[in-house]
Order: C-alpha cells, then sequence, then structure tokens
C-alpha cells in the first residue's frame, strides 16, 4: 500500500478492505474514494464517507444492483454521482428519444427517494451538498456527472461553452468535489498516453481555492491519486483518479479538520 501525506493529509492507494489503515482520529475525516464500478462489486474499507464518482454501470445495466450493493457498505454517508455509463439518469438522452421513459422515470425516482437517502446515499447532478463529520468539521461538496464527448454516453458535453455553463456552476466555497471527468494534465493519461481530461475544469480548479479534495475517474488507466500543492499560496488538494474496474482498490484519503465548526440543524450528521 503506497502511503502520499502532507501536514493536512494522508492518502492510502490500494487499500485492502480487510487491513484499512488505523484512522487517525477525531481531528481528521476520512474519505474512501471509488469510481468506475460498472455494475460489479467490489470490496471496500471502512470510512467516515464514501465517494463514488461515476459509471455505477455498464451502460445503464443494474443500477438498481449498485444501488443495492451501496446499501450493505457500513459507511455513515455515501455521497454518488453518474458517469458516461449511465444512460438512464440523463434527462439529456430520455428527451433525444436515446432511454425509455419507463427505464429514466423509474432509475431517478429510486436515485432522488426517500428510502434511499434513508440509507445514507445521497445522488449529487450538478448540485452542492452539506455534511457534518463525526468531528463536528462540516464539509461543503459538489457534484458533477459531465464529461467531454468521447464517445456514445451519457452526460457529455461537446463545446467549451458548454463545459464553461457546467463548471461555472460550482460553488467557489467547494470542499469537496466530484467530477466523472478528471482535469487536463492530472491523472488522465490513457494508455496511448493521450491526456483526454477536460481543459476548462483544470481552469476552473485555479479559481476553487477552498477545494481540498478532488475525486474522479473516467479513465481507468490513469487510477492514482496526487497532493498538488501551490506553493505561492501553500493551498493544497487532493486529486484521486479512483476508477477501480478492472481490478484497482479503493484510495483512502484522511483530511485533517482546520477548525471544528458550529453544526447546523439542516445538514446530515453522520
Amino acid at each position: 500500500m503506497d502511503v502520499l501525506e502532507s501536514r493536512l493529509a494522508k492518502v492510502f492507494l490500494d487499500t485492502d478492505a480487510e487491513r484499512p489503515p488505523r484512522h487517525p482520529g477525531l481531528g481528521w475525516t476520512r474519505f474512501v474514494c471509488i469510481s468506475d464500478t460498472h455494475s460489479r462489486r467490489f470490496p471496500v474499507p471502512p470510512g467516515d464517507v464514501l465517494i463514488h464518482a461515476g459509471d455505477l454501470s455498464y451502460y445503464s445495466k443494474n443500477l438498481t444492483g449498485t444501488i443495492e450493493w451501496l446499501k450493505t457498505l457500513d459507511h455513515p454517508l455515501k455521497i454518488i454521482i453518474a458517469g458516461n455509463h449511465d444512460f438512464n439518469l440523463d434527462p439529456q438522452l430520455f428527451e433525444d428519444g436515446l432511454v425509455r421513459k419507463k427505464d429514466f422515470e423509474t432509475t431517478r425516482s429510486l436515485f432522488r427517494s426517500k428510502a434511499v437517502k434513508n440509507e445514507g446515499i445521497f445522488y449529487l447532478e450538478y448540485e452542492s451538498f452539506q455534511f457534518t463529520a463525526p468531528s463536528g468539521k462540516t464539509w461543503k461538496a459538489y457534484g458533477s456527472p459531465g464529461a467531454p464527448r468521447h464517445s456514445d454516453g451519457s452526460f457529455q458535453y461537446d463545446t467549451v461553452q458548454e463545459a464553461e455553463a457546467i463548471y461555472g456552476r460550482i460553488p467557489g466555497d467547494t470542499e469537496i468535489l466530484i467530477t466523472h471527468t478528471p482535469p487536463r494534465m492530472t491523472l488522465d493519461t490513457t494508455k496511448r498516453g493521450n491526456n483526454v481530461g477536460c481543459k476548462t475544469l483544470t481552469a476552473k480548479l485555479e479559481q476553487l481555492t477552498a477545494c481540498r479534495l478532488h475525486v474522479f475517474g473516467h479513465i481507468h488507466e490513469a487510477h492514482g491519486a496526487e497532493i498538488i500543492k501551490d506553493d505561492a499560496t501553500g493551498h493544497e488538494r487532493v486529486a484521486v483518479n479512483a476508477a477501480l474496474f478492472p481490478g484497482r482498490k479503493p484510495v483512502v484519503v484522511d483530511l485533517k479538520n482546520f477548525a471544528d465548526v458550529e453544526r447546523d440543524e439542516h445538514v446530515p450528521r453522520l
């Protein structure tokens, strides 16, 4: 198990679910990062928050099964987004007649249902979400399923203008960012040596000075993590390509809390 470490973060790559690293304590929040499970089930270590960065299915096959699997995991909170394989969740594909009405309505109803939320599973689609960790730290998250068009798929965009509209929605105070696509030049190298992440997302991240963790997937062979530091400001961000398919292990990220914050009665607690 490889480890990356800084003053504010500890990152454990390829974590064995049966032998996870010891939790560092109440001054920290443990994020367990996965992506691109493609309807398969993988061993996942425990933690405070599970993040799934999309491609929950293989061409929308058995999205219900993925939800049932997520229910079995004991993380108090599970934050998930869609990816380019999750056709039945994409409103645009439905409007274009590429997804049947029954499949679209049934799937979206399930993912937004109170029953799923009661299991601690929260689906984000171009939206923000706040939660309070056991330590009392409130984190501000944002989830975006979009990716540059590569082939037929869901939640894809074609132009710079579309990308700017998508990433322009991300609030400036976002601390935990979840996207399906990588940013350009960060854990986005294909097996052919091409960098295929989104340039517009890279530019947006330069503005997100509060962001401490960015989790994505999409490019399976670029699985891994980096701690990105800005020497001028001292800010650092953990970047994680959490793609598991075909046989990777989850990435565990421990983030140190800057300070405890007052709890908000409207914010979900772990």
